[in-house]
């Protein structure tokens, strides 16, 4: 019997529920029917008909916008068109599918399925459907394409000196650029799936032989917890896995870049990657961890410690700069210095606003500026926020409404905001800064101090997947530090951190700790003149 396309247009549509637990059929005509009525409406579903050695009716049903075509035709539809009438002979009827599987498409990843339900996951995942006539199961052969731009340097997360790539949303590149860096047996990547309509892939990436297997159970268990129609991208299971979803401190954090990941990887943490997303989920995650870089351990340890040192200072210094101009210049102006004074109340002279409501008001204009220069289109942005910053504060000083002394508190409070690496705590600490603002234009320096011991004891209250938040500073550790604010020498670097509590601590051979020797000092060989 010919297969004929032409007669099943005119096939009742069936709601995918309806067939999806429902086993195959012995004929063609039918299973063909159940499937089509599903994707009836779409523009991309195709089928080929064909006959596998010229004798038995099969076709083959893929979605075209997820296949790729010269792979059907070359791997798939060719073999078993072409292969002579005369084999199938002596092959068994229940044989038949295995052997065409093993043997005659030697070339294509695929299996055997046994009801609709794994055919429409895998139609719907780029594989390639074989219905053949008399049997109840079908061949499901791999012929995905996937769309994936070129692998380039992050823009996040951009180093002067370190590697240049970074992660894509193609899943199984990404892998890739993993195992690259771990060439190692030990390193292990398993397979989730969440959202019940996106059905998301999930990887969860470790090393067998240092992460602490608890850990490990842990991450896996929150992501199976995880129930949602859709997974879109990272933030969606960042969310879900958090320990603290209330507070505004990232406890997740995520990255662009393969060398950061395979870094924590080999401390004992756990990766997550989400299909379909460039960023790379790291889990535990501590608060030192947000204001280093890659990059701090490509260079000299006095260079990077100092740099780490300014990062910080900046971050302290963006949270609290802005609340304390408020504190001396209305609660406390005796300590300002003489000299100051008169530059201080000079410059007020005219403004109609008190020094609250005059910080407020230009930080909600840097805010607004910020988020318009995100928003913008790269050529204009760039544009937007120099020319806004200049024309606005200039206007804003000319009219009396702020002193030229706030606009350079606000500026040099925004500026120290951007030297944190991490984007999601640099967003914690820009919306921190409004309260302590509040707090000290109410109460003056008390309402300060009280809003920072707030802060604090809420960081010291927070745990990522039961790590301490503060960690290494509480619970001290001594190893800890070598690695906190300031970066240790690599050779002093010789334990993992004690707090993820991995199955093998050192890092560092004993070997490697020792200084460099000197083979050329007081050399006495010949001269080479001789």
């Amino acid at each position: 019997m010919r297969f004929s396309k032409r007669k099943l247009q005119d096939v009742p549509v069936k709601n995918s529920s309806e067939i999806e637990s429902n086993n195959l059929k012995e004929s063609l005509e039918e299973n063909f029917k159940s499937i089509q009525g599903i994707f009836k409406m779409d523009i991309d579903f195709s089928n080929k008909n064909f006959q596998i050695g010229g004798s038995i009716p099969a076709v083959a049903i893929f979605i075209s916008s997820l296949v790729n075509k010269e792979i059907i035709n070359r791997d798939i539809i060719k073999p078993l068109q072409e292969k002579e009438k005369e084999t199938f002979i002596n092959i068994e009827k229940g044989f038949l599918l295995k052997w065409l599987l093993e043997d005659v498409l030697s070339h294509s990843d695929g299996k055997i399925a046994p009801n609709f339900q794994t055919l429409l996951d895998g139609l719907l995942n780029g594989k390639t459907i074989v219905l053949i006539e008399g049997y109840k199961k079908a061949l499901i052969l791999d012929s995905f394409k996937p769309e994936k731009r070129g692998i380039q340097q992050p823009e996040t997360e951009r180093v002067v000196r370190g590697p240049r790539d970074g992660f894509i949303e193609q899943m199984q590149t990404n892998i890739a650029l993993l195992r690259y860096r771990l060439p190692v047996p030990e390193f292990r990547v398993e397979q989730m799936e969440v959202g019940k309509k996106t059905k998301t892939k999930l990887s969860v990436c470790y090393l067998e032989n240092i992460v602490n297997q608890e850990l490990v159970e842990e991450v896996k268990k929150r992501l199976r917890n995880i129930h949602i129609d859709r997974i879109l991208d990272a933030g969606y299971v960042e969310q879900f896995i958090e320990d603290n979803p209330k507070s505004p401190f990232p406890q997740v954090q995520n990255t662009e870049r393969p060398d950061k990941a395979v870094g924590n990887i080999l401390e004992g943490r756990v990766a997550i990657i989400v299909g379909g997303s460039p960023f790379v989920l790291i889990v535990p995650a501590i608060f030192n961890q947000f204001y280093q870089t890659s990059e701090d351990y490509n260079e000299r340890f006095l260079i990077t410690s100092i740099i780490r040192i300014i990062r910080f200072m900046a971050l302290i210094f963006s949270l609290t700069f802005s609340s304390f101009y408020i504190t001396v210049l209305s609660y406390h102006p005796e300590m300002i210095p003489a000299k100051f004074v008169v530059a201080a109340s000079s410059g007020r002279a005219g403004v109609p606003f008190p020094v609250v409501v005059e910080v407020l008001l230009m930080e909600i204009a840097m805010e607004i500026l910020r988020e318009a220069t995100v928003r913008m289109p790269q050529q204009v942005g760039g544009a937007l926020s120099i020319v806004g910053v200049l024309v606005i504060g200039q206007a804003a000083v000319m009219a009396g409404f702020v002193s030229p002394i706030t606009v350079v508190i606000i500026a040099l409070s925004t500026i120290g905001s951007f030297a944190t690496p991490s984007y999601n705590a640099a967003n914690a600490f820009r919306l921190l800064r409004f309260p302590l603002i509040i707090l000290s234009g109410c109460f003056g320096l008390l309402g300060l101090a009280t809003g920072l011991i707030f802060i604090i004891n809420h960081m010291l209250s927070l745990r990522s997947f039961g790590v301490q938040y503060l960690a290494p500073v509480t619970p001290g550790n001594y190893q800890g530090f070598k690695d906190s604010i300031i970066r240790a020498p690599l050779r002093w670097l010789s334990e993992r951190p004690a707090q993820l509590h991995p199955q093998n601590s050192k890092r560092v051979a004993p070997g490697l700790k020792n200084g460099p020797t000197n083979p050329l000092q007081g050399n006495k060989g010949g001269n080479d003149d001789e």
